[in-house]
């Protein structure tokens, strides 16, 4: 999917989401309570192997430890990911800077 229709996409999805009531923290406690692959999965590899820590150790994962590599690189991490937050609404209306070269100052 190209970057204009994913942009698309999330807009419409934003825009849905706010006309139902659904805030983005609501989403992530949906999602975060669903089973999922990734909770019986430890150890993932960059090529979408997996090994769940039971058992014998996996080839590819054996191969990456005596190269050298840690296994706490492959390891999934359990913590969810945050979701963004929105950006506040900011009212320019009454910027005594605003059109001035200062507030078009990139001194971040």
């Amino acid at each position: 999917m190209d970057e204009r229709k994913r942009d698309s996409m999330i807009a419409y999805l934003r825009h849905r989401m706010e006309e139902f009531g659904i805030k983005p923290e609501d989403l992530a406690a949906v999602l975060a309570s669903e089973p999922s692959v990734q909770k019986t999965e430890r150890y993932r590899s960059a090529t979408g192997d997996s090994w769940d820590g039971q058992g014998d150790m996996p080839q590819w994962l054996k191969q990456a430890i005596s190269a050298g590599q840690s296994i706490d690189h492959f390891e999934l991490t359990a913590k969810p990911a945050t979701a963004p937050q929105p950006k506040k609404h900011v009212d320019w209306k009454n910027d005594p800077f605003a059109g001035s070269p200062l507030a078009r100052s990139n001194s971040r």
